[in-house]
């Protein structure tokens, strides 16, 4: 602690003394990436501001280090803001803008916020964006992407709080799909639940991020297999003109990003840019300091090269991936909370790759343009459940599979006086292997399947009645060679979305749509007897119906009253344990490595109120409440019972106030009701222990409590000439609530730790919920 004091008053003695400024730069551009010459860019509520050159480039100089909102304008377009910019003496990134023509009020996804917070006409509604800094400063979010996501609008927490898994409006967790500057990510977690998404730790970098897009209804025809959500991440270019380094460490990892132009030579700015980054978790270090018997090690690394060949074409190169081994390790004598996370933790071996390259064409005439696209993604999971952990002995379950996925993405954008055409196509190659051991239900079985997956997609947009009413039209079909039954025109998805602005800053919005999702390759590649059993498996569709009101209350202001409905057909369902795999994939597990029939329904229905302020006066802030239920049914399609994640109530606050010195206090808090749960089959258990047995036949006669806890985070920054330096201090749990956990069980055990035969299985004690306090910084040099 003294350490820390005699580091703040040094930060503090060289800040006095020297008088910083610095620089902001970026691009201003339309609606087809071509640069716009003449625009007036400038910092709210000061005299500092630029004009941008024959390439669009804008620097504003001589700024002091703050935050602040940047405006743009432009004669013809309309005007728009990023809000809540953080001005670093070193490493400040590119604020760039995409403006668009007032007498043809179209756009694409919004990359960033206009003068009045609005949303996109494809999806103006239930869809909220997230900037960089409210991401990087997001209490209790630990700098992780995903995590911070899981405050929006409609976001359960996972059980226990613990996982980044997204369930959106009732939804399970592997209903979302996600997207890193257009290309696809199957796996956005470390330890990710094989056959869903989830997973305790996001594997992207925040200092990556330009901004993130989550869209929960009214979906984009260009995205495939979303039944819930769509989470888009932008990721910002790195610097054409100088290099930068940002070094972070926080509660759980070490991160090093760097950043510059490539083959520069004497120019000013080279047409090449990189930007690469490694992480390394110290928690097993920690947690072996302290005790604890699990060890969850990972890396993983992030990248993305840019090269703007000319005026009109652009490649980038992008890349993630991560290494995991989550283990465990005894530590001698422990107590029976200790002992059931030490007997039942699986073994994960986990390694995941993208790497996508992709090529933008803008049409001389500014008509539009192209984007080509291919990827490839890899998991290799190795899931293994021992009987003795400690000495890896007694294995009893393995899945040992390899997941890897090759994409060719078109997209066409064309503009024809008012109109806005979309459309394209992608082709995916699916390669599934798996070996799976199970000695305790005895069988085995070795899998392998190859197969194409295309889809088309079509989209039009158009404003009328003097832009009041913004009209979007579209549809896209799928289909694959594995399958049996699913073609083209089975899985015809159209969508239509409508806004009105029928009085001053009054809208109503209305959105139908239809979305299909094949079922994962867990699902498809099943065995038995060398059988695929479950390869006449539907896709699963989802229908959403959503009508909302918005006021405009200002220029940095809104609210907004959604109500919804979602409808699902065709969800898979256990045949051993007669249930829908709905109310499974929010664990450490694999997911739907079984058999299974499409014949499973759903609904998920209620109502979304939110409340949004950019900054403004030094405040900002996000409120939301949403009231719902989310059912499900087994194989008797007339019986529906309420989800693993019915939780009906969650309410979700995020806010922040900007102090002067470069101090900020911010505070998020959430809630959510109390949430049906899977009993344990104590009997089956006992005998099978280690192996927990779950008792689907008696979902929801038990609930987890309700979840409630309020995080707080203080910032305080130091802006020197070569370098910057952030340090933060925050406190997760200030309420020192108990976490909503289900009922743990062991076998009871002597004084000398060997088991008491006959065999009894007891109920493990809770432990009191305490705060969690973490430090740490980020330098930019």
């Amino acid at each position: 602690m003294k350490k820390l004091i005699i580091l703040y008053l040094f930060l503090l003695v060289i800040s006095v003394q020297a008088q910083v400024t610095t620089e902001i730069t970026g691009y201003v551009k339309d609606k087809t990436d071509l640069p716009l010459i003449g625009a007036s860019v400038y910092l709210e509520n000061t005299t500092k501001g630029a004009v941008t050159d024959a390439n669009g480039y804008y620097k504003i100089v001589n700024v002091s280090p703050d935050t602040y909102n940047l405006v743009v304008s432009y004669l013809g377009y309309d005007s728009q803001t990023r809000y809540n910019i953080e001005v670093k003496s070193v490493g400040n990134q590119l604020y760039n803008f995409t403006l668009l023509e007032q007498s043809q009020n179209l756009s694409e996804v919004i990359v960033s916020n206009q003068n009045k917070v609005t949303r996109p006409r494809e999806t103006p509604l239930s869809t909220q964006t997230l900037s960089a800094v409210e991401i990087a400063t997001y209490p209790g979010g630990n700098n992780d992407v995903v995590r911070v996501a899981q405050s929006l609008p409609g976001i359960s927490p996972s059980p226990g709080g613990f996982r980044n898994d997204l369930i959106i409006r009732g939804g399970a967790p592997n209903e979302s799909v996600y997207y890193l500057d257009g290309v696809e990510i199957p796996n956005i977690n470390h330890f990710s639940t094989q056959g869903s998404s989830g997973g305790p730790v996001g594997i992207l970098n925040v200092s990556f991020i330009d901004n993130v897009n989550l869209a929960t209804s009214a979906f984009g025809s260009q995205y495939d297999n979303p039944l819930s959500g769509v989470l888009q991440f932008e990721q910002r270019q790195g610097n054409q003109r100088k290099h930068n380094t940002n070094f972070r460490l926080s509660a759980s990892e070490a991160a090093l990003t760097h950043e510059g132009p490539l083959f520069k030579g004497d120019k000013e700015e080279s047409k090449t840019s990189y930007i690469v980054s490694v992480r390394r978790s110290y928690l097993q270090f920690l947690f072996k300091m302290i005790g604890l018997p699990i060890r969850p090690d990972y890396w993983d690394y992030q990248y993305k090269i840019t090269h703007k060949i000319d005026k009109y074409n652009t490649l980038n190169l992008i890349g993630v991936g991560s290494i995991d081994d989550f283990a465990v390790e005894g530590s001698g004598s422990i107590d029976e909370n200790e002992q059931s996370t030490l007997d039942q933790t699986p073994f994960i071996e986990q390694q995941t790759n993208t790497i996508g390259a992709s090529w933008k064409m803008r049409f001389k005439s500014g008509k539009g343009f192209m984007q080509s696209t291919i990827s490839n993604n890899l998991l290799i999971n190795d899931f293994s459940r021992y009987g003795d952990n400690i000495n890896q002995a007694d294995l009893y379950f393995r899945n040992d599979s390899r997941e890897m996925e090759t994409k060719l993405r078109y997209g066409l954008t064309y503009f024809v006086k008012d109109w806005k055409f979309v459309g394209g196509f992608n082709i995916q190659r699916s390669d599934y292997k798996n070996e799976t051991v199970d000695l305790i239900d005895g069988f085995q079985y070795d899998t392998k399947i190859d197969f194409l997956k295309y889809g088309l997609f079509a989209n039009v947009t158009k404003s009328f009645l003097d832009q009041k009413l913004d009209f979007s039209f579209g549809f896209r079909i799928d289909g694959d060679s594995f399958t049996q039954g699913n073609d083209l025109f089975a899985t015809f998805s159209p969508r239509l979305a409508l806004s009105y602005e029928f009085a001053d800053d009054w809208k109503i919005n209305v959105s139908v749509g239809r979305y299909y999702k094949l079922p994962p390759y867990t699902i498809l590649g099943y065995k038995e007897n060398g059988v695929f059993l479950n390869k006449d498996v539907d896709y699963t569709s989802s229908d959403h119906y959503v009508l909302g009101f918005e006021r405009i209350l200002g220029t940095s202001s809104n609210i907004s009253v959604e109500g919804f409905y979602k409808r699902y057909e065709d969800y898979p369902v256990s045949v051993r344990d007669r249930v829908s795999l709905a109310n499974k994939g929010a664990d450490f597990n694999v997911l739907g490595n079984e058999e299974v029939e499409s014949v499973g329904k759903g609904r998920s229905y209620g109502l979304e109120f939110l409340f949004q302020q950019k900054l403004s006066h030094r405040f900002y802030g996000i409120f939301s409440y949403t009231f719902f239920y989310s059912e499900f049914t087994g194989f008797d399609r007339r019986k529906y019972l309420p989800s693993v994640w019915d939780s009906r109530h969650l309410v979700s606050f995020t806010g922040g106030y900007k102090l002067k010195r470069n101090w900020e206090v911010s505070a998020r808090y959430r809630f959510a009701g109390e949430t049906p749960i899977v009993p344990i089959n104590i009997e089956e258990t006992t005998a099978r222990y280690p192996d927990i047995v779950l008792d689907y036949s008696r979902l929801g006669e038990e609930s987890l409590g309700i979840f409630s806890q309020l995080d707080v985070r203080i910032d305080k920054k130091w802006n020197l000439k070569k370098l910057s330096v952030e340090l933060f201090f925050e406190i997760q749990n200030l309420l020192m609530r108990n976490s909503p956990e289900a009922p743990e069980y062991v076998l009871q055990r002597n004084d000398m730790g060997s088991i008491i035969e006959p065999r009894n299985l007891v109920q493990v004690g809770k432990e009191d919920g305490k705060p969690i306090p973490t430090i740490g910084f980020v330098i930019d040099f």
